[in-house]
């Protein structure tokens, strides 16, 4: 009897889906731009850290690399096509497997960051066409062309999302007016469900989870709009208006540039948009279907940096005035201000790495008083804008320029 009741609670076991958590993707594990390091150094001599190696073959683009315990992923376009990479810790090719068109209309090159969920990898270039990948092989196992399966639409710049997972549905943006926004199964492509939306073209920031105790909402942005969506229903529960521009001046490139993922944290959401509301700050409901404003700060205007919050200050760059600024969470006021540039910033052992568009990469020492520069080195290899975030993994920092892929040593002694 113990034997028969034994073996039916191991076969109910199996029969339980099992979903794996996400290994890597954009801006760390959970989006927010903290990598989990410890005993990196607080300053790097005047020549900045060893830099480890360096690869020049990943083609055009501005997507950051992911990183899991034994392989480097990041996209790149070559000759009009988006290939995916794959190396090893010591940069060495593993392989690379081709995932659709690129874009090549403007910025020409990837803009995505891959993720990697257990053995499998998902990637969309910039023309919307998402695949999902093999991790050991490269084999491509399935993909969808937004535009066309799914009737999209493009921005002015090409469609920007690293996708999101959440158990067995990936979230897409497509844009369209009758498939706006829309969960798929992540193993077969096959869609879940759809939802209208607020009907506008895609904004160019990546999918934000928020796990609420009897949900889960989805928060991405669309043209004039964030949204929050019952991931597991795609029901529209609440929207954001960015109300800065007038309807009747709105067209791709005004007012819709929303690129940066939002941040929730103990019961309210952060988001900063330099072509919208500037930075804002929104208090959600228990059961995530309300949201109620509690400030915003217009003088933000940080487009594609992210953002970092640590304790009760909020880390930011600003583009017109190219500086890094501190917010006081509770109130949404600028505490400090320091003079770097505009550009991208992560947090590793409660220090900043800024990587501005200059391609000078800054080691930040953050507040709650003054913000305080320790370190400076310029990247001198690769190709077009910096545009991409920085990574930090096992004590190395990885950025990428345009078709150069760097490993630089942080690591303290």
């Amino acid at each position: 009897m113990k034997k028969r009741f034994f073996l039916l609670t191991c076969l109910a076991i199996l029969t339980i889906p099992c979903y794996l958590q996400t290994t890597a993707q954009w801006r760390g594990l959970e989006r927010d731009g903290f990598y989990s390091e410890k005993n990196l150094l607080k300053s790097w001599p005047a020549e900045g850290p060893v830099m480890l190696w360096k690869s020049e073959i990943i083609g055009s683009g501005y997507g950051s690399p992911v990183v899991t315990s034994d392989r480097i992923y990041v996209a790149g376009e070559i000759d009009t096509t988006g290939y995916l990479f794959a190396f090893t810790p010591q940069g060495k090719l593993v392989w690379k497997s081709e995932y659709g068109n690129e874009w090549v209309v403007n910025y020409q090159g990837s803009r995505c960051a891959p993720t990697v969920v257990g053995d499998l990898i998902y990637v969309c270039s910039g023309l919307g066409d998402v695949a999902c990948f093999e991790a050991g092989s490269g084999a491509k196992k399935w993909s969808v062309d937004m535009i066309h399966d799914l009737h999209g639409r493009f921005t002015l710049f090409g469609h920007a999302e690293s996708s999101l997972i959440d158990g067995d549905k990936i979230f897409l943006v497509p844009g369209g007016k009758d498939t706006n926004v829309v969960a798929m199964n992540r193993f077969t492509g096959k869609i879940i469900w759809i939802c209208k939306g607020m009907g506008e073209i895609p904004g160019y920031n990546s999918p934000y989870l928020i796990k609420l105790f009897n949900r889960h909402v989805l928060v991405t942005f669309t043209a004039y709009s964030l949204l929050g969506i019952d991931a597991a229903t795609g029901e529209l529960l609440w929207t954001h208006p960015q109300d800065n521009i007038p309807v009747a001046e709105r067209k791709p490139g005004n007012g819709d540039t929303h690129s940066n993922t939002v941040f929730y944290d103990k019961g309210f959401i952060y988001y900063f948009a330099g072509d919208g509301n500037g930075a804002v700050k929104l208090e959600l409901s228990a059961d995530g279907k309300e949201i109620r404003q509690v400030w915003r700060n217009k003088t933000i205007d940080n487009y594609m940096g992210g953002f970092i919050k640590q304790g009760n200050i909020l880390y930011s760059c600003v583009s017109e005035k190219k500086q890094l600024k501190s917010l006081d969470a509770t109130t949404g006021n600028v505490t400090d201000t320091l003079k770097c540039g505009v550009g991208s910033i992560i947090l590793a052992d409660s220090m900043l790495y800024y990587y501005n568009q200059k391609g000078e990469v800054k080691l930040i020492k953050p507040g709650p008083g003054k913000m305080s520069q320790t370190g400076s080195f310029k990247i001198t290899a690769g190709t077009k804008e910096h545009f991409s975030h920085p990574v930090i993994h096992n004590g190395v920092l990885y950025v990428r320029h345009g078709n150069a892929l760097m490993a630089f040593d942080v690591r303290g002694k």
